[in-house]
């Protein structure tokens, strides 16, 4: 039998379903329980939450999903959390999806890994497999989770599974908080494991609208300083904004651009179907009807909503490296159509920062003459000049204060609810 790169195989599918709405990818949130508290956390619950267990989909019903994935032509397939492993039969819904033949990734922060799951998976292993490691240090790392003791859980999980032979990459999430050890725990991975390492600086704000995770996100200008730091990142970013520039703004009139609704959705611990992990404020329950019927009619109608007004970012040729969607105006404005300032400021950094002259959008901040274009521009200037350096991260540890972050619990204004 011929075979064929995966990335070629992923190409193909891709393409042969490019003009028809096919749900080949679907996140599975299986708890939102966890037994880390990290700061910067978007959904996490205490692991003995149970009234929180308790609404969570049986294994029966996720069976049952399961079967009807496999109906619609599902291909991959996320367990995310949560912590996974915080539920005691997930291992039971995995071997069950297992044998569906979907193409499984597991996302886990590796502190409920022993070597009976180490051991399980081996014999039964998943696609793919992604640690967040939230610090190259014990203080770091559970500065960040403020779980004593968590270190070494991950680390004991991470060398578990490398053991085995498994298909484990590591990320993190960049905080104000672990900034100074993203360099070593690049080099950790990838030269010590021999493992790939990526990692993603935006934070976004709580699905119940809370702004607590926003404390500990880095400004514009260590965010961007941090991406242009490798080459590899650099030269993507690049390449995307040439892309953009040269390409006419997609004019949709639609609220949503993105591939949810079209070739991907999400489920909640609960059976609640939405667009995608983040985005909660439509959701289709599934305890009500099958997933084929959310899929066909509520989800369509979602992707349909027509875009009430026009914004900055309608017609923006930077989009492609700006994190700003639908979802990310609903956590933090409370309106999926309103630009959050942050994500805009960044989008503009990094083209000015790489030279990217930026076309006209409409009115914006970031590109007229004023305060905010002159902050810009002073810091292209301390990057450039390696002012702001990851390099120089490393030698100022910062001074660990678990923050409560209660200046940081605003709302999105919508929902009204505070951590």
């Amino acid at each position: 039998m011929d075979s064929i790169a995966y990335g070629q195989f992923s190409q193909s599918i891709h393409e042969h379903f490019l003009d028809d709405r096919v749900p080949l990818q679907v996140s599975l949130e299986i708890t939102r329980r966890c037994p880390l508290k990290c700061q910067h956390c978007y959904n996490n619950l205490a692991m003995g939450d149970l009234g929180a267990a308790g609404r969570e989909l049986t294994k029966q019903e996720y069976y049952s999903i399961l079967d009807e994935l496999a109906d619609m032509g599902t291909l991959w397939l996320l367990f995310t959390g949560g912590e996974i492993f915080a539920r005691k039969d997930f291992l039971e819904i995995y071997t069950y999806a297992k044998q569906k033949g979907f193409l499984i990734t597991l996302f886990t922060n590796g502190n409920l890994i022993n070597q009976s799951v180490a051991d399980y998976l081996r014999e039964f292993p998943p696609f793919a497999i992604e640690i967040t490691l939230y610090g190259n240090s014990k203080d770091t790392y559970e500065a960040l989770t403020a779980v004593p003791g968590s270190y070494e859980r991950c680390i004991r999980g991470i060398r578990l599974l490398l053991e085995r032979g498994l298909p484990l990459k590591l990320k993190t999430v960049v905080t104000r908080i672990n900034k100074h050890e993203v360099i070593a725990m690049k080099e950790f991975a990838e030269q010590e494991l021999g493992v790939e390492f990526k990692f993603d600086s935006m934070i976004n704000a709580r699905i119940d609208c809370s702004h607590a995770p926003l404390a500990v996100r880095l400004g514009p200008e260590e965010v961007v300083a941090l991406d242009l730091h490798w080459g590899k990142v650099r030269a993507e970013y690049r390449e995307l904004l040439d892309h953009g520039i040269a390409t006419a703004p997609p004019g949709a009139n639609t609220v949503y651009t993105c591939g949810g609704g079209v070739k991907s959705f999400a489920i909640d611990p609960y059976g609640v179907m939405t667009i995608c992990v983040l985005s909660h404020r439509q959701g289709y329950d599934l305890r009500t009807g099958g997933v084929r019927q959310g899929w066909e009619r509520f989800l369509l109608d979602v992707r349909r909503q027509p875009r009430r007004h026009m914004s900055k970012c309608t017609r923006c040729r930077i989009r492609a490296v700006c994190s700003m969607c639908p979802a990310n105006g609903e956590l933090e404005n409370g309106d999926p159509e309103s630009p959050v300032d942050f994500f805009c400021e960044v989008a503009h950094l990094r083209a000015m920062a790489l030279g990217v002259a930026i076309p006209e959008h409409g009115e914006c901040e970031f590109c007229a003459e004023g305060d905010r274009r002159s902050r810009l521009e002073d810091c292209v200037r301390k990057i450039s000049a390696a002012e702001t350096d990851p390099r120089r991260w490393r030698e100022a540890k910062p001074a660990f204060a678990i923050l409560n972050n209660h200046s940081a619990s605003a709302t999105c204004k919508s929902c009204g609810a505070a951590s």
